[in-house]
């Protein structure tokens, strides 16, 4: 079993940036690849980034590659999301997510564990 949550959300400008953390409970937390997707309203929940259980892989979405970056500290068991040049569109509700494997997919259905999410909001 593994807990996630999520912080670091908030209100920001168009282009700046903010950084989002999920700390994860439990002591396996380098079991798992981690992901982070997000939900806008009325839209379906799309991933952003992946990354695998020792960091060595990282994935993103077409849409954030070179302005969003995925990392993770095993020893504190917590993964992040760096994002920068943030535009309207990337105003959703952001989740992170846990698997039991080392590859990150973007299939929101292949995560067992969800944190309840944190509200990124960007303006124009």
């Amino acid at each position: 079993q593994v807990q996630l949550v999520e912080s670091g959300g908030g209100l920001v400008q168009a282009g700046g940036s903010l950084r989002l953390s999920c700390a994860a409970s439990g002591r396996t937390f380098s079991s798992y690849a981690m992901g982070w997707f997000r939900q806008a309203p009325g839209k379906e929940r799309a991933f952003v980034a992946g990354i695998s259980r020792l960091g060595l892989n990282t994935y993103y979405a077409d849409s954030v590659k070179g302005r969003f970056a995925i990392s993770r500290d095993n020893a504190e068991n917590t993964v992040y999301l760096q994002m920068n040049s943030l535009k309207p569109e990337d105003t959703a509700v952001y989740y992170c997510a846990a698997r039991p494997a080392n590859t990150a997919y973007s299939v929101p259905n292949s995560y067992d564990y969800w944190g309840q999410g944190t509200q990124v909001t960007v303006s124009s």
